[in-house]
């Protein structure tokens, strides 16, 4: 509590100084004045008396003496002192000076007695600063000449060596400072030292390249914002054209459903309708054979009954023949099972058509990113075969003699295309049709190339591939084997940089592969292939199509 006390006893104090200093009557207006020019201290320096004074003011009265005494005390001093700045004086009159609103940005002129003038030039063998009266001897006595002049500065001792009070003219690479020509011969006679100068034009080319960096820098981050601006807005409008698109889909489902339903209501009341009219006529006939049933019913029955053989032996030939009957059982049965097969079929339709339509909408969605993907033969493996245009790779017999670098695979018959993608989504398709073994999809750019590789997501790939002609799987940490209906002849490979998406389809049948969900992408992303060896029927190549 003590400490703090002191603390906040010696801020107060500080913000009291601008108001001592404004006031002449203030008990500090004494202590930071110089008692010859009676204004605040400029460049405070110390007699061995313990006095302060203007080092400008002092100099003046010793110049114009004989002896050397102390203008407030009368001290006198057998040799000249050497004067050096009070620096922390001179830092608190600066503080002061900067609180109160008082500081000067100007040096005045050492040697002008009455009314100063500002400095033109500080000279650094001399330690004074000149007006441009005072300043005419330098530019024209052959010794001053060669004095080192300065622009004017309020700290000087920044630019004087404080051991031998000469001008600060060398750097020391070796220590990394600057030293005067005493400090050259003495302390860093075995240093490697070069005027400051040259030092500081080195340093400046050094700055300049470094300028040329940052701005550099700024442009790469200016572009990349764009990028991303460009990307957002890319990404609205394309969300605004596939909202609309989807409603206009769904529009089209629904009437299409409608229309189907329709059909299907129409066609079961029309089957209703035959069902109905042909039960009616079913039941017409069997009254008018109940009717005949019972006139033989009747017939038999006094027949039964008569005495008149003759006549019995005459009627039985006619009575005996049966009736004719429809088999109206199975009729019935028959229609039934008509109208559910009908239905059936009906609904089967109608899923087909959506079923068409969604593959439809999904791959015309994604085709709208496809971009231009050529093969980069500084990654392509020795025995790789490239087209000349960059779209068709294949796997030869001969290592082809090409240059070894940090992009090229060593290892697998891998290749990369020269197109990486940040940020964004983009679509390419690659035919493979009549190929046993092939590998496609994307990998970042860190990837290890050298060596037996791993084709996993954790070490940067995203791919499906296909062995032994038709045993086709997607490479993840454990490989998930994949049931296709039907062989792809080309497949299309869509990627959704920002959320972490890389979906495989076969373009033909219009149906989904595999996809990988929830990746985190950092880098950039290349389109990746593999047309493994040419061993058995595998000798096609794997051709990037132009996307239809």
């Amino acid at each position: 509590m003590a400490e703090l006390s002191i603390k906040q006893s010696e801020a107060r104090s500080m913000d009291e100084f601008p108001r001592t200093l404004s006031s002449s009557s203030g008990p500090l207006s004494s202590e930071l004045q110089c008692s010859i020019c009676l204004d605040v201290f400029t460049d405070p320096v110390s007699t061995p008396c313990g006095h302060n004074f203007c080092k400008s003011c002092l100099n003046q009265c010793w110049d114009k003496s004989q002896t050397y005494k102390c203008p407030l005390c009368k001290e006198t001093f057998r040799r000249r002192p050497n004067l050096k700045i009070n620096t922390a004086l001179r830092e608190v009159v600066l503080h002061l000076k900067e609180k109160s609103g008082q500081s000067k940005s100007e040096v005045l002129c050492d040697i002008c007695d009455n009314i100063k003038m500002k400095a033109l030039k500080m000279c650094l063998v001399c330690q004074s600063s000149y007006c441009q009266t005072h300043l005419e001897p330098h530019q024209r006595v052959p010794k001053l000449k060669k004095h080192k002049l300065i622009d004017p500065v309020e700290n000087l001792e920044v630019y004087i060596c404080q051991k031998h009070e000469k001008p600060l003219e060398l750097f020391c690479r070796d220590d990394q400072t600057c030293v005067c020509l005493l400090c050259a011969v003495t302390d860093h006679k075995t240093h490697n030292t070069v005027s400051i100068e040259e030092e500081s034009k080195e340093r400046k080319s050094q700055l300049m390249k470094m300028q040329t960096d940052v701005k550099q820098m700024i442009l790469d981050r200016m572009k990349r914002i764009q990028d991303l601006k460009h990307s957002a807005k890319h990404r609205d409008e394309t969300s605004e054209k596939e909202k609309a698109e989807s409603i206009e889909f769904f529009t089209d489902l629904i009437r299409s459903i409608e229309r189907c339903q329709s059909e299907l209501l129409e066609m079961m009341e029309q089957k209703q309708k035959a069902a109905e009219k042909q039960t009616e006529e079913h039941i017409k006939e069997l009254e008018q054979e109940i009717t005949e049933l019972m006139r033989r019913d009747t017939e038999l029955e006094q027949l039964s009954h008569t005495e008149d053989h003759l006549q019995l032996l005459q009627i039985y030939p006619s009575l005996s023949r049966p009736v004719r009957t429809s088999s109206w059982t199975e009729i019935s049965i028959s229609d039934t099972h008509e109208s559910v097969g009908t239905l059936r079929k009906a609904l089967t339709q109608l899923q087909e058509t959506i079923e068409e339509k969604l593959s439809k909408t999904e791959l015309k969605r994604i085709q709208r990113y496809a971009v231009d993907v050529t093969l980069d033969p500084d990654t392509a493996h020795p025995l790789l075969i490239l087209s000349d245009d960059g779209k068709q790779v294949t796997c030869g017999d001969t290592e082809l003699e090409l240059k070894d670098n940090t992009k090229r695979f060593d290892y697998c018959y891998n290749v990369l295309a020269k197109e990486g993608f940040s940020s964004g989504r983009f679509y390419f398709e690659v035919q493979v049709k009549g190929k046993t073994e092939w590998d496609l999809g994307v990998a970042r750019e860190s990837i290890n190339r050298k060596g037996m590789i791993t084709a996993a997501p954790e070490n940067g790939y995203w791919t499906v591939f296909l062995r032994d002609g038709n045993h086709y799987q997607a490479y993840e940490s454990s490989p998930v084997s994949l049931s296709l209906r039907v062989k792809p002849q080309v497949v299309g490979v869509f990627v959704d940089y920002e959320d972490g998406l890389v979906s495989f389809y076969d373009v033909e049948s219009r149906s989904h592969i595999y996809s990988f969900t929830g990746q985190s992408f950092t880098e950039k992303l290349f389109p990746y292939f593999s047309p493994s060896d040419n061993e058995g029927e595998n000798a096609a190549s794997l051709i990037i199509s132009h996307v239809r």
